[in-house]
């Protein structure tokens, strides 16, 4: 067979193929062993600047200018303290949230828990599929239901970094990182935004959020914001660096993993705000209140900033924005099946197992709605999300939590309080967010 697909998981997207694989040199300097731990953080990152977050960034931004700033940096703040969670985890217990879930808790527990993960992977990839569909919708003409097939060649891409190191797959993410920050620098200073308004916008307000349908939005950005199969993640994916097993070599990766982290979801956080900024200053600022779906905003963009540079930069952004699930999916769904189900299987099969199930609802809202169905079903995956998350926040701060499992690592007092009341929080906007969508 010229080009015979591997039978067995392998590198850099089977968690146990690359486990300890990136070394960390004792002697190096500061910046250079940051640089050795960075890496894991960008990976998560992905899932905070996903095409489901850019409905409800356009649309907060185009109703209520930039108002509503302050949800995405706080949304931002209670990422970095669950995945700073995550890499306590990880790093001290040297085992993932879901191998931890499979081995403390019952077996209707776990499958139920797995199921759930499951459900999250696919609302996310429905989500990548529609926004690369979309992308190339806008780009290039062609019709959403051919974008959506072309995603399905996305397995290519796996196949062609079979046995490469995870470091490979770190420096992809961080290409398509850049290309959407580099397009938002762009856009940003096409459309001028008032940025003392912009400013003022990050400081948080009662008064803002008491304007009719900002809560509703500002529930949805949180929604958007947190993903839960980041949480399973980036317990795994920290493991790749090797740490020396005493208590200060955890507390060093511990430091430099969570530097990463807080780096990583700072720049996600900026994308967000860039891209409400952009819909405040293009729409809000010219009269275009109720604009809230991305191909609207795409079409908009060039006459109100322009130029034609704009919206092409749009597509790009979130054509990257849409690919960049390629590389974070398949390894969260490896995770996830290894850790639950102690199962292996090659990549490329879970690869084409988490898109074919993501494209049959992508074809057939496509189908059922036709175009204008993107957006219903963009919203559909960030609801999902959203009732996904409590299930995989309880576990983490248990876990993290239990000094016979974390040793001296284990959450404080004051940590273990800001978390469980973020749980509290998250949890009621979440249901009161899914309550308010299958109400109408």
């Amino acid at each position: 067979m010229f080009f015979p697909l591997p039978r067995t998981a392998t590198a850099p997207f089977c968690p146990s193929e690359v486990k300890g694989s990136v070394t960390v040199d004792p002697g190096l300097p500061f910046h250079r062993k940051l640089l050795r731990y960075a890496g894991p953080g960008l990976l998560v990152s992905v899932g905070y600047m996903d095409p489901g977050n850019w409905a409800t960034d356009i649309e907060a931004g185009s109703r209520f200018g930039y108002g509503l700033l302050f949800i995405v940096l706080l949304a931002s703040v209670a990422a970095m303290l669950l995945q700073t969670l995550c890499v306590r985890l990880g790093l001290v217990t040297q085992k993932d949230l879901a191998r931890l879930c499979r081995e403390r808790y019952s077996p209707a527990a776990s499958r139920f828990l797995w199921i759930g993960a499951e459900l999250a992977i696919v609302a996310c990839d429905l989500a990548e599929v529609l926004g690369s569909a979309l992308a190339l919708h806008l780009l290039f003409g062609m019709s959403i239901p051919v974008g959506i097939a072309i995603t399905a060649f996305d397995t290519v891409l796996v196949l062609g970094l079979q046995g490469a190191g995870f470091r490979r797959v770190e420096a992809i993410v961080l290409g398509l990182v850049a290309t959407i920050a580099g397009c938002f620098v762009v856009e940003l200073a096409l459309s001028q935004p008032l940025w003392s308004s912009a400013a003022m916008g990050f400081v948080p307000s009662l008064e803002r959020l008491q304007q009719p349908g900002a809560l509703y939005l500002a529930i949805g950005v949180v929604g958007a914001t947190v993903m839960p199969h980041n949480l399973y993640l980036h317990s795994s994916i920290v493991q790749t660096r090797l740490v020396a097993p005493t208590d200060a070599g955890r507390r060093e990766a511990i430091r430099f993993c969570t530097l990463d982290a807080v780096i990583s979801l700072s720049l996600a956080m900026l994308v967000n705000a860039a891209i409400m900024v952009l819909a405040a200053s293009a729409f809000h600022s010219n009269g275009q209140r109720e604009v809230n779906d991305i191909a609207d905003a795409y079409r908009l963009i060039e006459p109100l900033v322009g130029s034609a540079l704009a919206a092409t930069l749009f597509g790009i952004a979130l054509l990257a924005s849409g690919q960049s699930s390629t590389f974070t999916g398949t390894i969260a769904g490896q995770i996830i099946m290894e850790g639950f189900l102690d199962l292996k299987i090659p990549c490329w099969q879970r690869r084409l197992i988490t898109r074919g199930l993501a494209l049959v609802p992508a074809f057939i809202g496509v189908w059922w709605l036709g175009d204008a169905g993107v957006g219903k079903m963009l919203v559909l995956s960030q609801v999902i999300l959203s009732f996904q998350l409590p299930f995989a926040m309880w576990p983490l701060i248990r876990f993290s939590s239990n000094r016979a499992l974390m040793g001296a690592f284990a959450n404080g007092a004051v940590i273990r309080s800001t978390a469980w009341a973020l749980f509290g929080v998250i949890s009621g906007a979440n249901v009161w967010l899914v309550g308010s969508v299958l109400a109408g």
